[in-house]
């Protein structure tokens, strides 16, 4: 693997898009030809993230003019997203127009919410705005990779990083029918999970040392879980989903409860689990309950299951920046460049973090 591929990257500031430039900065064939930011033109990358300075020292952000022009003149590139909801339709529009106009390719991955839901209704209905690019919509298939062995569309919408967690635990149990239809769910997130920028939320004298439940069975992302649950395995799913606001910064821990169908017991259903995700290399199914440290600044997802006959309880964990964001595209942009899925990605986890 030796040619590189260019790889240009959007919406470059926030912590997901840092997360992606430090994966991008170790992979064999992507290569970071530039990366736009709106608000920090110019400027270089290593004032944002000086933890990447090693890799990116005079590398300087771009603008969208900058981007666009790139696209034109570059006959295949890897685009990544990690613009925010709302922002990145009209930004994505553009680039692909761009590139069509040139008679260039570029295939995307996005990672917001813009290109997540089938119709233009649903997304509005849930982000109380209009969509930038309606017209794109149908050109993105939103799933994870370990669910859609081909993808029959040009670009894909990464899913949500509570609903990464939430689908790798839900959707064995609904496609295998282990479980009826019904699912509550709990999660807890790191603080990054809030953004780079300063929320009540995320601000450290309020969420040290503390837990607490937010947007209780009102989360927008529910309605994500739903629709990818029913593309995977065809199935209506209820989702009653309450989220946490966790004392740490990177992470997700998720606990999926239903009824069982049958009266199985823990064996059975981790049995069920390991022959589900047999092929899929970042997925590891576990005896003893998952920890966040143990897959934090990795792109792996630990499972693990209890049943007692009546009730069983899936619980995952992933770090919400690399599995649930930029590790999942990173994971999804192997596969669309035809390159080995696990390709730059295969890094443990670093522990005690």
């Amino acid at each position: 693997m030796s040619t590189s591929i260019p790889t240009l990257v959007l919406g470059g500031s926030g912590y997901v898009a840092g997360e992606l430039l430090r994966l991008i900065a170790a992979h064999p064939r992507f290569e970071l030809t530039a990366v736009m930011s709106d608000s920090r033109p110019g400027e270089l990358v290593a004032h944002a993230f000086p933890h990447l300075a090693s890799a990116y020292g005079d590398t300087r952000f771009s603008s969208q003019a900058v981007i666009e022009d790139h696209v034109t003149h570059l006959p295949a590139a890897a685009v990544f997203s990690a613009a925010p909801h709302g922002a990145a339709a009209a930004l994505i529009d553009a680039l692909l127009s761009k590139a069509a106009a040139a008679g260039t390719r570029a295939r995307v991955v996005d990672m917001s919410a813009d290109f997540r839901y089938r119709s233009v209704q649903a997304f509005e209905s849930n982000y109380r705005q209009a969509h930038a690019a309606p017209g794109r919509i149908g050109e993105f298939t939103c799933a994870l990779p370990e669910h859609l062995a081909t993808l029959a569309t040009e670009h894909v919408a990464h899913p949500g990083c509570f609903a990464t967690a939430t689908l790798l635990a839900a959707v064995p149990l609904l496609a295998l029918k282990l479980a009826r239809a019904r699912l509550f769910v709990a999660g807890v997130t790191g603080s990054t999970g809030s953004g780079r920028k300063c929320v009540e939320g995320t601000h450290h004298p309020l969420r040290h040392s503390d837990l607490y439940a937010y947007n209780a069975l009102a989360h927008r992302h529910v309605p994500e879980m739903q629709a990818c649950v029913r593309a995977a395995c065809g199935a209506e799913v209820d989702i009653a989903f309450v989220p946490h606001s966790g004392p740490f910064a990177r992470g997700i821990h998720v606990t999926v409860q239903a009824e069982l169908t049958a009266a199985h017991d823990s064996a059975h259903v981790l049995a069920a689990l390991r022959s589900f995700y047999a092929h899929a290399p970042f997925v590891r199914v576990l005896e003893q309950a998952p920890r966040v440290k143990d897959v934090v600044a990795s792109n792996y997802a630990h499972l693990s299951a209890v049943a007692n006959g009546r009730t069983v309880a899936v619980l995952c964990v992933i770090d919400n920046l690399a599995k649930g964001a930029a590790g999942g595209a990173l994971q999804w942009m192997n596969r669309m460049f035809g390159l080995p899925e696990t390709a730059g990605l295969t890094a443990p986890a670093p522990g005690w973090t």
